[in-house]
């Protein structure tokens, strides 16, 4: 997938409600009438590789490095301690407030998204142990409508960050995303208010840490928001990260951008970044830091 932010699908500008569903989303099964692709060129260095290979790999090229966009459970279950993930709250399902309509209603393309991918919205989160640490963590879909963020995607991360300050324990953010969800409107916008006013409380009431993990794209409301505001803020290698995307911003000031502009790289010489972290030593450095920030670790 490009990180160019203009190819990432329309979703800045708005957010979604959300009801409590009686029981767990069952997702209808997916039909295909091929199998996924066994070959992915690398963006990078244009190699032809092996799916495979990939997945060994934890999405990084093994040739020039470059750090594919990773499927998020499979992302959290690898920074977490095997078989200690408790999902919370996945029975917050979105609604429709604005009968929204763009190609089709905003409830079809829920709808068809939720049966797709199996997940109600775009934001999984839960409590773990990492590296034998207790923490909350939660992390983005960007399949799920480009990682937007709603009502429900805001408020799950409120409710972890919620429960980091009930438990006197650290919490993770792991973003993938586009923004906030156009099809919410004013809801949408509301959640950055909301998840930047918990993490106060977190830091007043608790006085546990925030890492935020920026991956690619971490883009709009979202970084405007809480991805920014981390006690500590990580980020992959080349991941992309901003506000409005680069053509936006180039046709607004009508100046040629700086090279790397937008990219971890550029973040960190500027000081908007701790540190870039390549994907498999992530588990370890969000260990060491949970245990040099944790008062009682």
């Amino acid at each position: 997938m490009s990180s160019d932010p203009d190819s990432i699908p329309p979703v800045d500008g708005a957010v979604r409600w959300f009801e409590q569903a009686p029981g767990p989303l069952v997702a209808e099964p997916r039909q295909s009438t091929a199998p996924d692709g066994l070959w992915v060129r690398c963006p990078g260095c244009q190699t032809i590789l092996f799916r495979q290979v990939l997945i060994e790999t934890l999405g990084v090229c093994p040739t020039c490095q470059h750090h594919h966009r990773w499927e998020s459970l499979a992302r959290l279950h690898h920074l977490v301690d095997p078989g200690t993930f408790t999902r919370h709250d996945a029975d917050v399902l979105p609604l429709d407030p604005l009968g929204f309509v763009d190609g089709k209603p905003y409830g079809q393309r829920l709808t068809a998204t939720q049966n797709r991918l199996g997940e109600p919205d775009a934001y999984v989160a839960g409590s773990a142990l990492l590296l034998g640490l207790p923490v909350e963590i939660g992390t983005f879909n960007f399949a799920f409508m480009g990682g937007s963020m709603g009502s429900v995607v805001g408020e799950l991360v409120t409710r972890q960050i919620e429960r980091a300050i009930d438990r006197r324990v650290p919490t993770i953010v792991i973003s993938a995303s586009g923004g906030a969800r156009m099809q919410e409107g004013i809801f949408s916008l509301m959640q950055m208010a909301k998840t930047s006013a918990a993490l106060a409380r977190l830091r007043d009431v608790a006085r546990m840490p925030f890492i935020s993990l920026l991956t690619d794209p971490t883009t709009g409301g979202v970084a405007a928001s809480f991805a920014m505001l981390g006690d500590v803020i990580l980020a992959e290698p080349n991941a992309l990260i901003g506000f409005a995307g680069p053509r936006v911003i180039r046709e607004t000031i009508r100046q040629e951008l700086p090279p790397g502009f937008q990219t971890s790289e550029y973040l960190l010489e500027h000081g908007l970044v701790d540190q870039i972290v390549p994907r498999a030593q992530l588990r370890e450095t969000l260990g060491r830091l949970l245990r040099v920030l944790t008062p009682s670790a």
